[in-house]
């Protein structure tokens, strides 16, 4: 998966934008503006780190090599996954809207309701 698929996929998110609050080589996708993902390129692999409910999180590092703790984020929150094609691409489709969701249920009820809905669609 690239950079531009993975950019697409996050900007389909319901009402979710891009920005470059940390420079330009760094996409921050964000809800509500709220952050649900961070993308940028390091060492030539591409790193996507993405919020997650930290008992997942342990159990996704234990299970992916390519999924550390968030880098440069709360770790107990936040995973950054390797984009090393060694997992699959529905399984970081599946990341990406579970990091969405979280952070669109953290919202302010009439943000959520501005938005459109409670819960927003799964995307796959």
């Amino acid at each position: 998966m690239n950079l531009v698929q993975i950019r697409t996929y996050c900007l389909n998110q319901r009402e979710a934008t891009e920005d470059f609050p940390f420079g330009d080589d760094i996409h921050v996708y964000k809800v509500g503006g709220k952050m649900f993902a961070l993308l940028h390129e390091k060492n030539g692999t591409l790193q996507l780190s993405l919020k997650c409910e930290p008992e997942l999180a342990e159990i996704l590092r234990l299970q992916y090599t390519a999924v550390i703790p968030g880098y440069h984020l709360n770790k107990r929150h936040w995973n950054t996954v390797m984009m090393d094609g060694s997992i699959p691409d529905n399984e970081v489709f599946g990341f990406i809207d579970l990091s969405y969701r979280l952070v669109f249920k953290s919202l302010k009820k009439s943000d959520r309701e501005r938005i459109g809905s409670s819960e927003p669609p799964v995307h796959h």
